[in-house]
C-alpha cells in the first residue's frame, strides 16, 4: 500500500524481495501495489509514481504491507478502513518505518508490541500510549501484525516473512539475490521476534566469516581470538561493539540457522544435523530449534522441508 507522499525506498523493498521468491520453480508470491487513488502517486522525493491499483486490491491479499509515508500523522481514512477490513478477515498486516502510525490509528497495535523509526518513536508513544513500543529492534512481530523500524529494517521484516512462509533456505537465497545480509534471526516468530542488531563494524568480519565455515567445530573464545590475532578480552569487546551480542550468542544464532537450513534442504538424521550445525546432539538440536521456532525439528522439517515436495502455489501479497 502506497500512502502519498510515499517513500520510494520503502515501497520498493517488498516488491523487490517478494518478487524474487521462487519455490519449486514457481513464484512464491503475487505482489500487487495499490494506493487510495490509482494513477500518479506523490513520493517523498518529489517524483510521481504511477500505481495502477486501488485499495480494493487489499481485500484479496493474504498479507498487507504499508510503506512509510510523509503523511504518517494524518493517515487517509480509506487506508485505515482497508487495514481494518484486512485485519478483520485474518490477513497478516505489516508496516515499514512510519507506516506504523496508520496501523496504530486503525487500532491494530492496541496492546501489541510494535516499533517504528527511532526518530518518531516518542511521537508514536505519545499519540498511541496503548502500544507496547519496543526500541532498539529492527522489527517486531506480535501475532499477525508486524512493524519495522526505519528504511533498511524493512528488508529484514520482508525476509522474516519469507522465512516464515517458505523457510530459511528460500529466505537466504533471496537475500543473496538481492545482495543484502542474510536473515538475522530472532525469537519465536509467533510471538515477538527480536533479531540480532545490525552489525556496526568490520574489523572482525573475517573472523565471523571463518566461523561460519567452521560452525560444526567446537569453537571457543580462544579459537576466535587466535584467528583474529587479538586477546579474548579484546575479541569479546570488539565483537559486542560490532554485532551487539557476545561471540557465543552470535555463534548460537548462526548454528541454529544452519540447523534450520539442513532440516529444510537435506534428509540427514537429527544427530547428523546437530553435528553438522555445531549443536552437538539431537537433544540440543531439539531444544534450540523449538526455542527459536516453536516447532520440534521433525515438525519444522515437515513444514518447511524442500526434499521431494510438490510444487507450491503462489501466495498473494
Amino acid at each position: 500500500m502506497a500512502a502519498p507522499p510515499v517513500s520510494m525506498f520503502n515501497l520498493a523493498i517488498p516488491e523487490m524481495l517478494f518478487d524474487k521468491v521462487e519455490v519449486d520453480g514457481a513464484p512464491g508470491y503475487e505482489t500487487v501495489i495499490c494506493a487510495p487513488d490509482p494513477g500518479p502517486v506523490a513520493t517523498t522525493g518529489g517524483l510521481d509514481l504511477v500505481v495502477p491499483h486501488g485499495l480494493d486490491a487489499v481485500d484479496a491479499a493474504d498479507t498487507v504491507v504499508l510503506a512509510g509515508s510523509g503523511s504518517y500523522t494524518d493517515p487517509d481514512p480509506r487506508i485505515l478502513d482497508a487495514l481494518r477490513r484486512a485485519a478483520g478477515r485474518g490477513a497478516r498486516i505489516a508496516s515499514i518505518c512510519t507506516g506504523a502510525f496508520a496501523l496504530a490509528e486503525a487500532g491494530l497495535l492496541d496492546g501489541r508490541a510494535a516499533t517504528t523509526y527511532w526518530t518518531y518513536r516518542q511521537l508514536l508513544a505519545d499519540r498511541h500510549p496503548t502500544v507496547d513500543l519496543r526500541g532498539d529492534v529492527l522489527y517486531v512481530q506480535d501475532g499477525p501484525v508486524l512493524t519495522s523500524s526505519g528504511y533498511a529494517a524493512g528488508i529484514d521484516l520482508c525476509l522474516h516473512v519469507i522465512r516464515t512462509d517458505h523457510g530459511s533456505a528460500v529466505a537466504n537465497a533471496v537475500a543473496r539475490l538481492a545482495l543484502v545480509a542474510p536473515v538475522r534471526p530472532g525469537g519465536q516468530a509467533q510471538f515477538t521476534d527480536t533479531p540480532l542488531p545490525p552489525e556496526r563494524g568490520v574489523s572482525l568480519a573475517g573472523t565471523r566469516a571463518w566461523a561460519m565455515e567452521h560452525l560444526d567445530a567446537p569453537l571457543t573464545l580462544t579459537d576466535l581470538a587466535r584467528h583474529a590475532g587479538v586477546s579474548v578480552r579484546t575479541l569479546s569487546r570488539r565483537f559486542r561493539a560490532e554485532t551487539g551480542v557476545s561471540p557465543l550468542q552470535w555463534l548460537l544464532h548462526r548454528r541454529v540457522e544452519r540447523a534450520r537450513e539442513l532440516l529444510e534442504t537435506t534428509s540427514l538424521g537429527m544427530e547428523a544435523v546437530a553435528r553438522a550445525s555445531g549443536l552437538g546432539s539431537a537433544d540440543s538440536l531439539r531444544q534450540h530449534v523449538h526455542s527459536r521456532t516453536g516447532l520440534t525439528p521433525s515438525a519444522y522439517r515437515s513444514s518447511f522441508g524442500r526434499v521431494a515436495r510438490g510444487p507450491a502455489a503462489g501466495r498473494p501479497v
